[in-house]
């Protein structure tokens, strides 16, 4: 049900993410994670093409916190700011972040392997079903995507929407 995924270029770390629908407690997790009680990025799964774009954002943030450039106060906010294409960060929590009238979440875990994470103590925190990450586009909303990431329609005839998304991410820091 969950994807756990570690990373090539740091491989003490390993990405985990779990994917819920029907969520009838989305403003208490919400709360709990501004207060550290959950320690993970929960995300808006209707901004999501893919596991891989997490993923990428995963990868981003902990680069970034490993040299000391986040530009955010944590990492799991930086894994948030890292899916926007923008460098607006209050832009980046609105659309990627959950809100309170969500009923889906999408909860990324990053953790060092030498530290013990209870990903049962998470599970058990949402009132929701949880589904396989791989199931994530069946709640993407792709005409918001294609919009904010302005992809143009002879764009995707040379290459996936995923693609385009990933592409915009990783090239936002470039000036």
């Amino acid at each position: 049900m969950h994807l756990t995924q570690d990373l090539e270029l740091f491989p003490e770390y390993t990405v985990i993410q779990l994917l819920f629908k029907d969520v009838k407690n989305a403003t208490e997790l919400r709360k709990m994670a501004v207060n550290g009680e959950i320690k993970g990025a929960l995300i808006n799964p209707s901004m999501v093409v893919d596991a891989f774009q997490i993923l990428v954002a995963a990868n981003k943030a902990v680069h970034l916190h490993k040299n000391g450039k986040m530009k955010t106060r944590s990492l799991y906010s930086e894994i948030i700011f890292n899916l926007s294409p923008t460098n607006n960060i209050s832009e980046a929590f609105k659309r990627f972040g959950i809100s309170d009238s969500d009923s889906a979440v999408h909860i990324v875990l990053v953790h060092n392997k030498d530290e013990t994470l209870s990903i049962d103590n998470i599970i058990s925190k949402v009132d929701g079903q949880q589904v396989g990450v791989d199931r994530v586009s069946d709640l993407t909303d792709v005409s918001k995507i294609k919009k904010l990431y302005k992809v143009a329609p002879q764009e995707e005839k040379c290459g996936s929407l995923l693609d385009a998304v990933v592409c915009r991410m990783a090239t936002k820091d470039v000036t």
